[in-house]
């Protein structure tokens, strides 16, 4: 059988003859990015077969790649089959290590009242687990300060996990890492299908356990505790994540009437999913909203504090989902959308996601382009808060028109010898390898489009002008790296937002605290999510007119 290396990786797995180095790779459990699930079609997967490869692979197609790539070795993972022993180089690094995940969310004042506690009995040298009244169970000798709970965030792309002290609410340790499904799907609705089969759904959940039960040792070594005292984990993440996490087939999300299959505000024994914490262990689920309005968005409402705040609040978590909340004195309304992958940096040529090399801030000067990458090494690709600004600024400086065209005329001198011609297009070069192509801007404003969109059929459906707006709250998975300058110059917001604007971070994780450290919290918030007006954008009136409206690069 041939056997496949992936050098920087150090790991070997044996296949059969016609494997793709896709398959290959998920098998060896190596990280090789593939938005479209290998179907050939988003270009990201490039890998090089190094050394003498020219009867080792059968290639189907260039795939898009161009001569000079081919002749160098590089192929697509998904589109090559491998006939004999190879070595492969990934050429984007896709690891914990590289990839820069946001763990921090706003700051909470959290009123402790936990449901666990324990009870030592030094008659009998036993602590007593109590959850409530119950008798959970006991242990040996006196344990009773030992008392530990953990939040995970499930995100599509990655996972956070934060242990906490359930006495004081100090928060012990944060690890993170990549969402292993990703290796089997990219998005939501690919997971959705993947996961629509027995087997397909135990790859899913087998692969985040393991991926959970990695990070939870990480963490409780780093806070120096035995694992086996936490008694208490928060599951936050969309409604499809969920399901996936508690091993429910989540077919039913992606057909109509797209209605999930589990509502949360339940808790589930955590030794029935395999997860190594203390065998009393139990899993508490949020509450969830709807089938694309899930457990984070609960947590976020909780983070933001919308139950509680006067006036007008827009609550946004950007993503390849964008979720929206508008509150009114407490009165709550939802809507979702489909953003895309664009500000995942996928579907974009030089797109990537963020991690070491990715342009993550961009601003034009009167003596050039200025970027930071992550990492400060050479830029090598753009991740979305790098597109955003990058877009933003091309706007602000008429580089691109309202209508997303590049404009190439009465530039000054140091921005027009950015626009260059690469095959036969006309790109915005950023360096020696990474550009900006028209296609590109058309995915930004289609993201866009889309989240401006809900914005404003969620502000009409409620009655509500923009300018009536008293504050703005930005969460998801670029935390604290846009720039609110940006989001306006594009149109995803508009004017009347400005300096309204606050980003919270990750309030999936900071909201699971609450859930975690306050009982009372978890009912209060189930009977709130019973209240909340779910907008479908499908039965808006005209909608297709307002996203078309909305693709214009306007800060109106």
């Amino acid at each position: 059988m041939p056997v496949v290396h992936f050098k920087s990786n150090d790991k070997e797995v044996d296949v059969i003859a016609g494997t793709t180095v896709l398959a290959a790779a998920r098998m060896a459990g190596v990280m090789i990015d593939s938005p479209c699930n290998g179907n050939g079609t988003c270009g990201k997967c490039k890998v090089k077969i190094t050394g003498d490869f020219a009867n080792k692979i059968a290639v189907k197609g260039n795939c898009g790649l161009s001569d000079i790539e081919n002749s160098q070795g590089i192929v697509l993972a998904c589109c090559t089959d491998v006939q004999d022993d190879v070595e492969v180089e990934p050429l984007e690094r896709l690891d914990n290590e590289s990839l820069q995940i946001v763990s921090n969310g706003q700051n909470l004042v959290v009123e402790l009242a936990s449901p666990i506690h324990k009870e030592y009995d030094n008659q009998t040298d036993k602590t007593k687990v109590m959850a409530g009244k119950i008798l959970l169970g006991t242990e040996e000798g006196n344990t009773a300060k030992e008392n530990y709970g953990a939040v995970v965030d499930i995100g599509t792309t990655t996972v956070v996990l934060a242990l906490f002290d359930i006495h004081s609410g100090q928060e012990l340790a944060t690890v993170s890492a990549l969402n292993p499904q990703s290796r089997y799907a990219q998005d939501v609705l690919s997971r959705i299908k993947y996961a629509s089969t027995p087997e397909g759904l135990d790859t899913m959940y087998f692969a985040l356990i393991n991926e959970l039960n990695h990070l939870l040792i990480e963490a409780a070594d780093r806070a120096g505790i035995n694992r086996h005292h936490v008694y208490e984990i928060v599951f936050s993440g969309n409604t499809c994540m969920l399901h996936l996490a508690t091993r429910v087939n989540p077919a039913s999300l992606g057909k109509y009437p797209y209605l999930p299959a589990l509502y949360g505000h339940e808790q589930v024994h955590a030794a029935d999913h395999g997860l190594q914490a203390s065998p009393l262990a139990g899993i508490y689920l949020p509450p969830i909203i709807s089938a694309y309005v899930g457990p984070d968005i609960t947590s976020g409402i909780l983070a933001a504090q919308l139950t509680e705040l006067a006036g007008i609040s827009l609550f946004i978590d950007i993503g390849t989902n964008g979720e929206m909340v508008l509150s009114k004195d407490g009165s709550l309304s939802v809507t979702s959308t489909a953003a895309g992958p664009a500000f995942e940096g996928m579907n974009i040529a030089c797109g990537m996601r963020a991690a070491a090399g990715a342009i993550e801030a961009f601003t034009i000067t009167d003596e050039g382009l200025k970027m930071n990458t992550i990492g400060d090494g050479e830029a090598i690709g753009i991740c979305g808060s790098g597109l955003i600004d990058i877009v933003g600024e091309l706007v602000a400086h008429d580089i691109i028109g309202k209508n997303g065209k590049l404009k190439d005329g009465n530039l000054p001198e140091h921005l027009a010898e950015h626009l260059v011609k690469r095959e036969e297009k006309t790109v915005f070069s950023l360096g020696e390898n990474v550009y900006l192509l028209q296609k590109d801007i058309r995915q930004v404003q289609l993201a866009k489009g889309a989240i401006r969109a809900g914005i404003e059929a969620l502000l009409t459906s409620q009655g509500v002008a923009g300018q009536e707006v008293d504050r703005v709250f930005i969460a998801g998975s670029f935390g604290y790296h846009l720039n609110p300058d940006s989001l306006i110059h594009i149109g995803l917001l508009p004017q009347s937002f400005r300096n309204k604007i606050q980003f919270l971070g990750n309030t999936s994780k900071s909201g699971g605290q609450a859930f975690l450290l306050n009982q009372f919290v978890r009912g209060k918030m189930a009977e709130a999510v019973k209240e909340i007006h779910v907008i479908e954008l499908a039965t808006v009136d005209h909608f297709d007119r307002l996203f078309a409206k909305c693709l214009e690069f306007s800060s109106v």
